[in-house]
């Protein structure tokens, strides 16, 4: 089967192909993780200035049993290794994403993505949230950083408050906890911004300062 692109996600990026520049040097690594049909696809195609590398399949009756998709009906695709996408920072730094699969059954390819990893996003359905509780056991196991970001759906369902999302999912004080929207370029590249001001704040602040911007 081809691997193909969300169409959501395409749709979401600008036009055209960003070339690599010349002067590249130092690749900056992340990583988007959270559950089954969260927009880890959607987030990391709305922001990549080239065309995201996508392997989604179409779902079929194979699933069934497999895949819990009961409250995610309108899923028709599910990522089944991972996304990748790039965004320059600056004329020698380039920060590289890669979405991780959400479904249990690929959970083992998790801890490859993550070395040489320097932080993840953790993408959160508020409709789920105890599908968040693995992502970051895992980060935390790892001893990895990472910001929480809360992505809006549209319909009905619980909205509740960050606050609230905080004391759920017993998020420490000092972990970023942000909203978003991961069709939107902007709200999605707020998200890694805010990951990247969060590195700034553990790290060697002279190595991210620029980034964070």
């Amino acid at each position: 089967m081809d691997s193909k692109v969300s169409d959501q996600a395409a749709g979401a990026r600008p036009p055209g192909a960003v070339p690599l520049r010349r002067t590249a040097r130092d690749a900056l690594k992340i990583v988007i993780v959270g559950g089954f049909g969260v927009g880890k696809t959607t987030l990391v195609g709305s922001v990549s200035e080239i065309r995201p590398l996508s392997t989604e399949e179409v779902m079929t009756k194979a699933s069934v049993g497999v895949d819990d998709a009961s409250r995610v009906m309108e899923k028709r695709t599910t990522t089944v290794a991972f996304d990748f996408g790039r965004i320059s920072l600056d004329d020698h730094r380039v920060l590289y994403l890669f979405g991780a699969p959400g479904q249990e059954r690929f959970w083992f390819i998790w801890d490859q993505l993550f070395s040489g990893s320097l932080g993840a996003v953790v993408l959160v359905d508020t409709r789920r949230l105890e599908d968040s509780f693995y992502p970051l056991d895992r980060l935390e196991h790892h001893k990895m950083p990472f910001v929480v970001a809360v992505n809006r759906f549209e319909g009905p369902g619980p909205r509740p408050s960050l606050v609230k999302v905080r004391d759920a999912l017993s998020l420490d004080p000092d972990i970023p906890l942000v909203e978003c929207d991961a069709r939107h370029r902007e709200s999605s590249k707020n998200v890694l911004i805010t990951l990247v001001r969060h590195l700034v704040r553990l790290h060697d602040p002279a190595m991210f300062q620029e980034a964070a911007q």
